[in-house]
């Protein structure tokens, strides 16, 4: 348990600190995809222009749950869009965005502790995080 809270308070910590900074780019999809850029929850930052979309494939950590609450700061900038493919796998979260208009925003995600019923459970959120710049 005291190894559970370490953890959680470290992540807690590099979180405010904005991140861990080991991320990777973002990843240009191919020509057959209907997006222009996905990300994971590696990235940190992305950059987009007016007009393109963005797919958010989000992997559950081992004995966590499924990623949720995906959304964006500003929809008046990153616009939720309906993917007619999106089947995800067990374990992955999808979400899809259009830019609409210069600015900033930051979607976020949410998850916590898969916990078996029954079974004492720790008590931490994991807060995911993604800054998006949409230029002209």
């Amino acid at each position: 348990m005291r190894a559970v809270f370490t953890l959680a308070l470290a992540g807690l910590v590099l979180s405010a600190c904005g991140g861990l900074g080991l991320g990777a780019a973002p990843t240009p999809t191919g020509s057959g995809s209907m997006f222009d850029l996905a990300v994971s929850e590696k990235d940190t930052a992305a950059t987009l222009h007016t007009g393109q979309k963005l797919e958010i494939v989000l992997h559950a950590a081992p004995n966590m749950a499924n990623w949720t609450d995906v959304r964006s700061s500003d929809p008046a900038v990153l616009k939720v869009i309906v993917n007619p493919a999106a089947t995800a796998a067990r374990g992955v979260t999808l979400a899809a965005y259009q830019a609409v208009a210069k600015g900033q925003t930051q979607i976020t995600a949410t998850s916590s502790p898969d916990c078996k019923t029954n079974m004492a459970c720790p008590q931490f959120i994991a807060l995911w995080s993604v800054q998006v710049t949409v230029t002209g």
